[in-house]
């Protein structure tokens, strides 16, 4: 009888079990479906190449899902337009915004790491309150201080100068990376990982603070380093927010890609034609970020994972 009934009840648990795993891959696969429409829409938008009789091209949102025709139209044109009075404007936002994102990325990498490499392995006396105060801080998002940065960039002549509108380049670097050091947790949860023996092994040794860090640290902490860079540099390629507000409407020629895509449809001169250009620039946005994570999922999964669980 014994033997029957844990029969059974194996049994039951095992129908329980593969009816909850059906529940729970049927309701993914629903909200997986419902996520990627969007993306196949945009993609097959950008791809799109239909004309009316008389000949115009048809470049606006249309009722059909896939396409009567494909081509690269769309690419060519936005490659070549001229946009807000900007010659080839398309190729320039591309360039300001990769300009923008691996200068952030350099930057804003160094200065999460040190200060993290300072939390982890230095002693000093402010060190938890400073550390409860950044995680204080971190439960607010960024864009609630947008209003503030703006008028103190202003008040330096990084924004909003209309002798030298370049500047404001300067003033969004500054605006992403100033704060970079803030968002350490992660790379001081991995550099916990590093055993301090090392470090104390290097003062007797004579070394400084900097020394080890650069020697002993960064070279056994390459998973961090790659997904501290990962995130620099995607964070200024896809924002829009801080872009628009610090470099202005009017500066056209230093707009970033997002930006400029943007105005396409909803700037000072919108023109809903140019929706299927707007999705070809989607689509060109998106490989550079999509190639990185293929190549640096390795380590961007060991960093975070590492750097989450001690931390």
């Amino acid at each position: 009888m014994s033997t029957t009934g844990n029969k059974k009840k194996y049994k039951s648990q095992s129908r329980n079990r593969r009816v909850s795993l059906g529940v729970t891959y049927t309701i993914l696969t629903v909200l997986s479906i419902i996520w990627i429409i969007p993306l196949v829409w945009i993609v097959l938008s950008a791809f799109r190449c239909e004309y009316q009789p008389d000949g115009t091209f048809i470049g606006r949102v249309t009722s059909n899902f896939f396409p009567r025709a494909y081509g690269l139209k769309n690419f060519k044109d936005l490659f070549t337009a001229t946009y807000y009075g900007v010659p080839g404007a398309f190729p320039r936002w591309m360039l300001n915004t990769l300009m923008i994102a691996v200068i952030d990325c350099i930057i804003s990498t160094f200065l999460v790491l040190s200060v993290a490499y300072c939390m982890s392995k230095l002693k000093f006396k402010m060190r938890k309150p400073f550390m409860n105060i950044s995680m204080i801080i971190g439960l607010f998002p960024g864009f609630m201080s947008m209003i503030a940065i703006y008028f103190l960039l202003k008040s330096i002549g990084l924004t909003g100068n209309p002798s030298h509108p370049e500047y404001s380049v300067i003033g969004l670097i500054l605006a992403y990376s100033a704060g970079a050091g803030l968002g350490f947790q992660i790379a001081k949860g991995f550099f916990d990982v590093i055993p301090n023996a090392l470090v104390e092994s290097a003062k007797l040794d004579g070394c400084t603070s900097f020394k080890i860090f650069r020697r002993i640290i960064l070279p056994l902490a390459k998973p961090i380093i790659i997904y501290q860079a990962l995130m620099s540099f995607t964070g200024p390629w896809m924002d829009f927010i801080f872009a628009k507000v610090i470099i202005g409407a009017d500066n056209a020629p230093y707009w970033t890609v997002s930006v400029g895509l943007y105005s396409l449809l909803f700037g000072t001169h919108p023109d809903t034609n140019l929706f299927t250009q707007f999705a070809a620039g989607c689509v060109i946005v998106a490989i550079p970020i999509v190639t990185l994570f293929m190549f640096l999922q390795q380590y961007y999964v060991e960093g975070v994972t590492a750097g989450a669980v001690k931390g």
